[in-house]
């Protein structure tokens, strides 16, 4: 009987820059105290939260990581949580890093990143046999070079590898990275096709659905937000389409049920970093799915969660166990 959640993909030292301000081309800023190096990436942060919000529930991480000390810090840091199982990561080349710089006043942040070992990963590094979680979150599209490639019968590798982790009875997720460019519907429609759940933001639904979700000033297109989530079912999520925003969590459960929940209302100064917030509520709205909860109870989840990693410079520092977290609730509301 399968149990748990394999989190799959991007596994990535992080080092973070605090800087004074983001400079115009050819400006300077001032990198100020605080650099820190932390894991980070999809597999990194999504287990490390779902190990906070529960140190029972059973976890494996699944990709390739370097032959080298950035490498061996991925593993120490993943080891110091008894339920992620690490006995399916692989070891090649040299460690992906991200050079975070984190602007302290907006608390925005842009990353510069170097694919390094994650660029290898694709189905001829995983043993199905050996998995053994009840879902597959895979994360992300657009930065796993070999998923990302095509694939004459499904699109890409990464929608080859979904429909076979459904052909054995595994639920499948994916998360997509942000990045401007044309590569969105190439990429990320094929893999709808075989995900049950999808969790991404807002910038990246648009991108993939074709329809707006911010207007010109930057404002939220509240009225776009139900026909982007049924745009993704009608490209294949099966179960839940989820798309997180500052604003709040919205989705379509499996009866195409539409939710709208707003984010907390969190106090000024709460907000210490926004690295890894996306990744929280991705793993709360994994665990309500893996604790069959419904959508919303999940999305619930998920902003609560979400909450729970600002309160911290770090990625996943924030976390605490499911039912401290959504105290916040009561807290914010």
């Amino acid at each position: 009987m399968r149990e748990g959640i394999c989190v799959a993909g991007n596994l990535i030292v992080d080092i973070t820059y605090p800087i004074e301000r983001w400079p115009k081309q050819s400006e300077l800023t001032t990198i100020t105290e605080g650099i820190a190096r932390s894991i980070g990436g999809a597999v990194c942060n999504v287990i490390t939260d779902l190990a906070k919000l529960d140190d029972r529930l059973p976890l494996e991480a699944l990709g390739v990581i370097g032959t080298d000390p950035e490498g061996d810090f991925i593993l120490e840091e993943l080891g110091r949580h008894p339920n992620i199982g690490l006995g399916l990561l692989k070891r090649q080349g040299k460690t992906s890093f991200t050079a975070v710089m984190s602007d302290n006043e907006t608390k925005a942040r842009t990353f510069f990143q170097y694919r390094g070992a994650n660029a290898y990963f694709d189905e001829s590094f995983i043993d199905w046999d050996e998995i053994h979680g009840e879902i597959l979150h895979v994360g992300y599209i657009l930065l796993l070079d070999a998923l990302d490639q095509e694939d004459e019968e499904h699109g890409t590798k990464m929608a080859r590898l979904l429909k076979t982790a459904q052909s054995r009875g595994i639920k499948t997720s994916i998360d997509v990275v942000t990045e401007t460019g044309d590569r969105f519907q190439a990429l990320v429609r094929p893999a709808m096709k075989y995900a049950d759940y999808c969790v991404i933001n807002e910038l990246e639904a648009q991108q993939v659905t074709g329809i707006s979700l911010r207007n010109k000033e930057e404002s939220l297109i509240l009225d776009n937000m139900e026909p982007a989530l049924r745009k993704m079912k009608e490209l294949g999520v099966s179960t839940w389409a989820v798309i997180h925003c500052p604003e709040g969590g919205f989705g379509l459960d499996e009866e195409n049920r539409f939710f709208s929940l707003k984010s907390l209302s969190l106090p000024q100064g709460y907000i210490k970093g926004t690295v890894g917030a996306g990744d929280a509520f991705c793993a709360g709205v994994l665990y309500g799915a893996q604790k069959k909860w419904t959508l919303k109870e999940s999305i619930h989840l998920g902003i609560c969660a979400a909450a729970a990693s600002l309160s911290e410079k770090g990625a996943t520092e924030g976390l605490r166990p499911a039912a401290e977290v959504l105290e916040l609730a009561r807290q914010y509301t």
